[in-house]
């Protein structure tokens, strides 16, 4: 209801352009009991279902950073209702009005879940199945430096070259699926992994399709030899390394800035005299706390 109050709501915007599109992002969406409560990743990914499947065994759920809902089921699945409108928009001439909530954004986002669960993949409570570290060919193990190897290894041939690089007889192991098992088995993979350092895991596992790849840190991944051959990370002029735009497009890919990033309202007075605020109007706006400026000190 803020736009509303500020006569800018949907309505008012939709006569004044009919093709307008207007996305509103909230987490619990335009109604329901929940529209107007405040919240959180957390909160949106505990009412979507997600949480629950989400924790090792015997422990709380926990939610992975606040990417899933707020950037995943939020920002992205937002900016698809976009592209479609947008794409709608070339058919019938006439925009139309978004409702994003990332409760359903995230839940949507898990439909995987949600179809699959007849299929034995989601049978055994949280932290006892093959996606959610019950498994032991699908979780981190650590390494004699205190460092952390991924292991994804599903399919029994890259089961086997997962075996075979640890040094381990898969004649003399139970089955793959032998779901009671697998706690021995997890820690029978810990204690070998904890023998080696990362680099040399990484070594071993080279070249191979064993589906086992490092831990990479923030300040590993850009050094990385494939991250460095796909220039998947960038650093701006202050060497500040953050991702490359993805995806890649072949004939209008993304191009970066290198310039680090502006301050918070850094352009605020420039933006505003080019929208021909004057300067009296933009100085009381600033002494009313209406807007923010920052402008970068020099370094003499």
């Amino acid at each position: 209801g803020v736009m509303e109050k500020l006569g800018l709501g949907p309505e008012v915007l939709l006569r004044e352009n009919p093709r307008l599109i207007y996305a509103r992002l909230t987490g619990f969406g335009q109604t329901g009991k929940y529209a107007k409560r405040a919240g959180h990743d957390i909160n949106y990914l505990a009412l979507s279902g997600v949480l629950s499947k989400i924790g090792r065994k015997n422990e709380n759920p926990y939610a992975p950073l606040n990417l899933l809902a707020d950037f995943a089921g939020g920002g992205v699945m937002c900016a698809l209702g976009i592209v479609t409108a947008l794409y709608e928009r070339t058919k019938s001439g006439r925009g139309q009005i978004i409702d994003a909530s990332m409760v359903e954004g995230v839940a949507y986002l898990s439909s995987f879940l949600w179809k699959t669960q007849n299929l034995g993949f989601w049978d055994r409570p949280r932290g006892e199945n093959m996606l959610d570290s019950g498994a032991p060919y699908y979780e981190t193990y650590k390494t004699s430096d205190g460092k952390f190897m991924a292991v994804g290894a599903l399919e029994p041939q890259f089961y086997e070259k997962l075996l075979k690089g640890l040094g381990l007889d898969s004649d003399k192991l139970p089955s793959q699926l032998s779901f009671s098992e697998w706690p021995e088995m997890k820690k029978k993979f810990a204690s070998v992994f904890a023998q080696k350092t990362q680099a040399e895991w990484c070594s071993i596992f080279d070249g191979t399709d064993a589906c086992v790849t490092p831990v990479l840190s923030f300040d590993d991944v850009a050094s990385n030899q494939h991250n460095k051959q796909r220039s998947s990370f960038i650093k701006n002029d202050e060497e500040e390394i953050s991702p490359r735009p993805a995806p890649l497009l072949s004939r209008t890919p993304a191009v970066p800035s290198l310039q680090r990033d502006p301050f918070i309202g850094e352009h605020t007075e420039e933006i505003l005299l080019e929208y021909g605020f004057t300067s009296e109007e933009i100085a009381k706006l600033y002494s009313d706390k209406v807007i923010e400026i920052n402008k970068p000190k020099a370094n003499l």
